[in-house]
């Protein structure tokens, strides 16, 4: 993990059971070499060292903040209210809802507290990693080049499905 004393993104947990749906944003942040800050904090139990530790984002050099969090997913629009810093929503699946209630909790902000809010689960904890590399590609001439890399990998990946399924249909046409 590309964890240090310079961390550039921040991933705020509400809770240790959102861990596993949060590694795959870790390992996306790795994999590009940004360099985090990894903690739980809870927007309901611990709402003052929530505010504090966003109120001094800025000053510690972060970038970016990514904030996940199940039922009521508040921790994503607690920490955007004390800072200035683009705030990433991901809602966890967790509940009788099963993350629909941190869906909406997250996405629903009102005017002036902006949070920009991914998927449910694991795939929008990855995507919440590759919007934090895009914001942070700005000023980054490496992480533009890594991430143009990633999007040509990914459409090689589907013309190479593409090319497989073609090559299974024109087998199965022949056996019919």
């Amino acid at each position: 993990m590309t964890a240090n004393k310079f961390p550039k993104v921040a991933i705020i947990m509400g809770s240790d059971s959102d861990l596993s749906t949060m590694k795959s944003c870790l390992d996306t942040l790795e994999s590009f070499g940004v360099p985090i800050e990894v903690r739980i904090s809870s927007a309901h139990r611990s709402p003052a060292a929530t505010a504090e530790f966003a109120a001094g984002a800025v000053d510690r050099g972060l970038e970016v903040i990514i904030a996940a969090a199940g039922m009521a997913a508040h921790l994503a629009g607690v920490i955007a209210a004390h800072t200035i810093l683009p705030v990433i929503g991901v809602p966890i699946a967790s509940g009788s809802l099963q993350g629909f209630d941190a869906l909406l909790s997250t996405v629903q902000m009102p005017p002036g507290i902006p949070v920009a809010t991914v998927g449910i689960g694991a795939a929008g904890a990855k995507n919440a990693a590759l919007l934090a590399v895009q914001i942070l590609a700005r000023n980054d001439k490496s992480l533009r080049v890594k991430l143009t890399d990633y999007k040509a990998e990914l459409a090689e990946g589907v013309q190479k499905k593409n090319a497989k399924l073609q090559d299974d249909l024109e087998k199965f046409t022949q056996l019919s």
